[in-house]
């Protein structure tokens, strides 16, 4: 499976040490040159600065072959007008994308969109991660969210938590 990835997702998990998730759950992922860029800005953490220098294996960095344009687009971030069109072009399972305004057009476009929630709420369904001390050290960060999110996500790990599981034990 391959999925696209813009700047949060990537930003965030890798600041909660839980990038590795990705390969796990979608074995490649790419992120366009626009992403990057982003990731080793210099505003941007050192720890995801020094990750992104050394990027692991399974991520790659592709350019659209047409990028949206900025003027008809203008809500947009340089990783989103680019993440957006690459997973167009690339048929990608997901877009991997925090900011609404985005996921609104990529969703215009038919493309499956989750964010960083997303992504760790399919870790924990799969056993990978503690749901709730992971988004406790979300919500430590700069990453936000609604507590309505929060809570609706918290809500069904509880809930699955307290289903037996399926061989009866």
């Amino acid at each position: 499976m391959l999925v696209v990835a813009d700047t949060s997702p990537i930003n965030y998990l890798v600041l909660l040490q839980q990038e590795t998730l990705l390969p796990i759950l979608y074995e490649r992922v790419v992120i366009p040159p626009a992403v990057s860029e982003e990731l080793q800005r210099a505003s941007t953490p050192e720890i995801v600065r020094q990750w992104v220098a050394h990027a692991p294996a399974w991520l790659t960095v592709q350019q659209p072959q047409q990028p949206l344009s900025v003027r008809q687009f203008p809500r947009l971030d340089d990783g989103e007008l680019e993440a957006i069109p690459l997973a167009q072009e690339l048929g990608a399972s997901f877009l991997l994308m925090d900011d609404a305004e985005g996921r609104e057009e990529a969703e215009r476009r038919a493309l499956t969109v989750t964010g960083t929630i997303g992504v760790l709420e399919a870790a924990a369904i799969r056993g990978l991660i503690d749901l709730p001390s992971v988004l406790a050290q979300l919500q430590a960060t700069t990453f936000y969210a609604s507590q309505r999110l929060y809570d609706e996500v918290l809500a069904r790990d509880a809930v699955r938590k307290a289903k037996p599981p399926p061989d009866g034990r």
